[in-house]
């Protein structure tokens, strides 16, 4: 059964007519998503749905691993650490995280996604549909070029040209936008000079520069000062966290969210540089079902 199910589709599950089915849309009684003016319903969802309108003993859904997977951050790294939360962590990029958050495979995401009107939320609801997943904000950091301390002559994408670049994989969001600004430049993957082993987190693509195997690197400014290196800030970006909201309540991320909110957390974020935490907790999505 596909993820996204047909009017057609979903009519033959539940044993309807098509005009039934569309009238339990319009009615808000079934979880559904509008996309490109065609009505889906989300199969996992529906499941759920289903089976919280039986009758007889309830079962539980299974509960969500005590994972935050996604984004890199230092700081929130170290805040995940100082909590105490109890929440392990698995950095393999914006789009990783999603894919897991989706999966059911990880409490929360952390997030960066470049949009053309904001962040995060549009690529979000794109990928989770209607679930009940809250998308809070985190901090707003500066991003940009971190050189190494010889390397003279760039100020910007267009001066990478040869040079020896530290790169993150495919799933990271700064590798998607970094691959964007080289490309507005008139610049190609063969016109620079990228290292074969990817950092897989913001703190390994600083060390790779810290250690010389590479002269650039598009990174945070928040990690210059600690690795010796050059900022030059190119963009600001929101970084938010994506949880289940079911997820939310729960000690673990409860530990996390009131540290969050802590002097010390400030503190530790204005020590680092390179954060904007004015507008820490702003909810920016929160999907109504569920």
């Amino acid at each position: 059964m596909p993820e996204y199910l047909t009017t057609r589709e979903l009519a033959d599950l539940l044993r309807i007519g098509e005009r039934k089915a569309y009238d339990l849309a319009s009615s808000g009684e079934i979880p559904h998503v509008r996309a490109m003016g065609k009505l889906l319903f989300p199969r996992a969802e529906i499941l759920v749905w289903l089976n919280a309108s039986h009758a007889g003993p309830q079962v539980a859904e299974p509960p969500l691993p005590p994972i935050l997977a996604g984004s890199h951050d230092p700081l929130l790294d170290w805040a995940l650490r100082e909590s105490g939360s109890g929440l392990a962590t698995y950095y393999d990029g914006s789009f990783d995280g999603l894919d897991r958050l989706k999966a059911r495979n990880a409490q929360a995401a952390a997030l960066h996604i470049r949009e053309e009107n904001g962040f995060n939320v549009e690529t979000l609801a794109e990928t989770m549909g209607e679930a009940p997943v809250v998308l809070i904000e985190i901090t707003r950091r500066s991003r940009g070029l971190l050189l190494t301390p010889e390397v003279k002559g760039v100020a910007g994408f267009g001066d990478l040209r040869g040079r020896k670049v530290a790169m993150r994989q495919d799933s990271a969001a700064s590798q998607h936008l970094f691959c964007a600004e080289l490309s507005a430049c008139g610049l190609t993957m063969d016109d620079i000079n990228p290292l074969e082993n990817r950092a897989r987190t913001e703190e390994d693509l600083a060390v790779l520069l810290q250690t010389g195997k590479a002269e650039v690197g598009f990174g945070l400014g928040a990690l210059a000062a600690s690795h010796g290196l050059i900022f030059i800030p190119t963009h600001e970006e929101r970084f938010d966290l994506a949880i289940w909201r079911r997820a939310a309540f729960d000690p673990p991320m409860q530990r996390l969210m009131q540290f969050l909110r802590s002097p010390d957390f400030a503190a530790r974020a204005a020590e680092l540089g390179g954060y904007d935490i004015s507008g820490l907790g702003t909810v920016h999505r929160n999907s109504a079902s569920g």
